[in-house]
């Protein structure tokens, strides 16, 4: 008899998409997260592309409606460590670390960070900030309950520190809490865990890592980001706004062997922001192929040419430092064997979309298998684009392939469909 309840691994839109799409439907639904939050990559923007809407406004009511749904069990710091079975009688085990916060208790007040004597990089913020041991990634993440990370807690290193439970008035904080191995019966497995970004540092000529004007895509999304660590003030390291700014596409697509499609797009929207905050900064966007995809993308591409930044393609590219300025030197298609150069203060890296690191393993474990790229494969790419090899195992949004929001929400759409028809 087959099982009507579904496991969804990822939490971010494209898995919460599904997830209250099926529990809406009445179906019981189990949403694994790895991370203590939900939102995925989505929740670290200020505003998507094309219409530049906000995207902690768009996400949010989804994300308070997953946590107050009753038909969607929740489970985050957990990973999904072994599925036997089949379509309609999986039988799934799930590692959940202890977060060691009671999350019925906590009311999220913050008062237990302050006294935290531990301080490390912030990996939400790229790095940018510094978080307690204690922590919630940012302001608005959801749930808004913190968590302990052991490896850097005092009291998991040995040491008798509980500061942030004598801080709690609620009595939210629970040492005694243990990780768990939970074994869950379900019909079908939905995979949306999302993308990683291409470590730009990979490639020397662009000087990420070595000259501090220059920023990854996501830290640069931070930096505008209002709950981001410089509360949305673009200002380089030295606390000045730069006045003039290169954005240089395609990071990676050589050494990855594809388009990832939507950087061009996000690279574009970095336009509107910079000449939201600073009206007079000079921008310079650089690529080798422009990705414009559909009616709305073109329409935007029209309207950011119109404020005044200088779109050039470029043969060859690369990122040098003189006497403390960035220069860029790069040739056109024009005079390929002639080198130009531009003078800014900063420099935007739009790297490659790719498999999340773990994702092999997470195959391995689904018995699925991996494209040339390390992407999941589909069955077929044609007539059965959501499906993998194992029947009841679906595949949506950038564990894929890389894709843009309303792909994936539709994506999910469509897997919610068939499951809701098979089972």
């Amino acid at each position: 008899m087959n099982n009507n309840n579904v496991l969804i691994i990822g939490a971010g839109v494209a898995g919460i998409e599904a997830s209250l799409l099926l529990a809406n439907a009445g179906r019981k639904v189990y949403l694994i997260e790895h991370t203590s939050y939900t939102g995925g990559n989505v929740i670290k923007f200020e505003e998507v592309f094309s219409n530049m809407e906000c995207a902690t406004c768009m996400l949010a009511p989804k994300q308070q409606e997953l946590l107050a749904h009753d038909n969607i069990e929740l489970l985050t710091l957990s990973e999904v460590s072994d599925v036997k079975g089949s379509l309609g009688d999986f039988t799934v085990k799930v590692e959940k670390k202890a977060r060691y916060v009671d999350m019925q208790n906590c009311i999220g007040c913050n008062a237990c960070f302050d006294p935290c004597p531990v301080s490390v990089k912030n990996e939400f913020e790229e790095g940018l900030s510094e978080r307690k041991a204690i922590y919630i990634p940012c302001l608005g993440a959801l749930p808004n309950v913190p968590a302990i990370d052991t490896e850097n807690c005092l009291r998991f290193k040995g040491k008798d520190c509980q500061l942030c439970k004598e801080s709690c008035m609620f009595e939210a904080i629970d040492f005694d809490q243990k990780d768990e191995e939970l074994e869950l019966k379900v019909g079908a497995i939905i995979v949306a865990t999302g993308f990683s970004s291409f470590d730009p540092q990979k490639v020397a000529r662009f000087g990420y890592g070595k000259f501090s004007g220059v920023y990854s895509a996501f830290e640069f999304e931070r930096i505008f980001a209002s709950n981001g660590p410089t509360v949305g003030e673009i200002k380089l390291k030295n606390g000045k706004p730069p006045k003039s700014v290169a954005i240089i596409h395609c990071v990676g697509r050589e050494e990855k062997g594809y388009c990832s499609t939507i950087c061009c797009m996000n690279s574009l929207k970095f336009v509107h922001y910079l000449k939201g905050k600073l009206s007079e900064v000079k921008i310079a966007e650089f690529y080798f192929d422009l990705c414009i995809p559909g009616k709305s993308y073109q329409k935007f591409y029209e309207k950011t040419k119109t404020m005044g930044v200088d779109i050039i393609r470029t043969q060859d590219i690369k990122v040098t430092n003189s006497n403390g300025t960035l220069k860029i030197n790069y040739s056109t298609e024009n005079q390929p064997s002639k080198t130009e150069y531009r003078d800014v203060d900063m420099v935007i890296l739009s790297s490659a979309i790719e498999p999340n690191s773990d994702a092999e393993k997470l195959a391995n474990v689904l018995g699925i298998s991996q494209d040339e790229y390390g992407f999941f494969a589909e069955k077929h790419s044609e007539i059965a684009s959501l499906d993998t090899e194992k029947d009841g195992i679906f595949i949506v949004g950038c564990a894929q392939n890389p894709k843009d929001i309303q792909d994936s929400v539709a994506q999910s759409q469509a897997a919610v469909g068939k499951i809701l028809s098979l089972l």
